[in-house]
This record gives C-alpha cells, structure tokens and sequence, in this order.
C-alpha cells in the first residue's frame, strides 16, 4: 500500500498521463467512427462492424496498435525519476531497488486494467447503441478478449520498463523500444523458422489480439504459424516475469 500511495502522488497530478490515455480513447474512437463510414455495395460497414460478439476481438485488435502509447508513457515515468533523482532519493528514504520495480510494475498493472476498462465502456457503448443483438450470449460471448488484452498491454509496458532502466534517457529509450517492436524482431522473424518465431516475445503478445478474419485471410495466402490467443497468455505472462526481472537485475548493478 505503501508503494501504490507513492505512485498515486507522482501519478495523478501528472498531464502526460492523462494526456497520453486521452490520446489512446481518442483514437481508437476515431478509428471505429472512420470505420462504420466505410462505403461497400452502397453500404456502409456500420451495421456489421458494431456487432456483439465480434465486435470485442475487432476492438482489441485495433487497441492493440495502441499499446506503443503505454509503452511511451512507462518510459517517460521511469526516465524522469532518473532525470530528477528521485529513484535514488527513494532507496535513500529506505526502498529497495526490488520495490523500485515493483512499484512500477503496479502502475503498469494498473494502465493496462484503465486501458481495459476503456475498451470494456466502448464496446459496450457502440454495442448495445449500434448492434442488433442485446442477449447475453452476444454480449459475453467473447469478452475474453479483454483479459488477453490486458495482459498483451502489460507485456508492451515491462518490455519497455526495461529498455527505460537499461538506457535511463526518454529520447533514446522510446526509439530503442520502438525499433526493437517494430524493425528489429520483425526482421529476426524472417530468419528463423515458424516453430520458433511463433515464440518471440512481440509475436507472443500479439498473438494475444489476433487479426478478425485471420483464419479467412490463411486460406487466401500461405499461413503463418502463430498461436492463439488461449495459447500465447502462458508464455506472455512469463515474458512479462522474465522483463520485470531483468529490470531488478539492471537497476542492482547501475548507479541510480
């Protein structure tokens, strides 16, 4: 409790988190409004793209390409408590660098329940307004979508935990982030074989919000072998061990 009452202070009179969330609603309300205006056959693609069940695994895929933003964020709160000292002025006061982590990763916990909770507010909104079935079997039928969100939301934030603690500068820590999610792991993809690319820690996660129609699209194409969602959260979560850890190991052994 300790820790989450230091965080909580550091948090809430922050503007680039609440900025940063008002950006990710923004956008993913956008992009579902650009969507439903979409013009085929003479008829616009809102009445199919609204519809519960589906309507949950076409939101979390496009949350997914949000989650760079939390990553972004994450960063710059772990860098500013290097750029003015309080990391060190903390372990002064008495915390261990084990806490240090700890409390960051209570804050990660607690953007990607907020992020969650947002998605869970917008289905339901554009559901229930716009859909055609209110029945509880459309509404929950697969909302399991969000906790697999959840975790894929943790997973992009300690990854870049721990480039935040490896670098300590934000500039040179969100473009390391980035390159690694974006170019770097992409490009080892076409290097390695199925098998074992299907296990790289950013396909993991993003196999945690498959692409609607993904199984239309192998039929048309050569697949790619990618888990699903029901199997990638075991390995996404010890991902999420594995960077929380490392994180402990290079705040040990670095100057503060």
């Amino acid at each position: 409790m300790n820790l989450l009452r230091i965080e909580r202070y550091k948090l809430l009179p922050y503007r680039t988190v609440w900025i940063i969330l008002a950006i990710y609603a923004g956008l993913l309300l956008l992009l579902l409004y650009a969507g439903s205006q979409i013009t085929i056959n003479g008829q616009t693609l809102e009445q199919e793209l609204y519809q519960l069940p589906e309507l949950w695994q076409r939101l979390t895929y496009l949350a997914s390409f949000f989650n760079l933003l939390f990553g972004i964020l994450i960063i710059v709160l772990v860098t500013d408590e290097y750029s003015f000292r309080t990391l060190r002025q903390q372990v002064i006061d008495g915390l261990s660098r084990a806490e240090l982590v700890l409390a960051k990763f209570y804050v990660i916990l607690g953007l990607a329940a907020l992020g969650t909770l947002i998605l869970l507010v917008v289905g339901l909104y554009f559901g229930l307004l716009h859909g055609k079935s209110h029945s509880a079997s459309a509404i929950f039928g697969q909302i399991d979508a969000l906790p697999y969100f959840f975790v894929q939301a943790a997973g992009y934030m300690t990854l870049a935990m721990l480039f935040a603690f490896l670098i300590k500068r934000s500039g040179l820590s969100i473009i390391a982030f980035i390159a690694y999610a974006k170019i770097v792991e992409p490009l080892l993809h076409f290097r390695l074989p199925d098998h074992m690319d299907q296990y790289m820690p950013m396909k993991v996660l993003g196999s945690l919000s498959p692409m609607p129609g993904q199984d239309l699209l192998d039929q048309l194409t050569t697949p790619t072998l990618q888990l699903s969602p029901q199997q990638a959260v075991l390995p996404a979560i010890g991902y999420i061990g594995v960077f929380c850890l490392l994180s402990y190991y290079t705040l040990k052994f670095k100057d503060l």
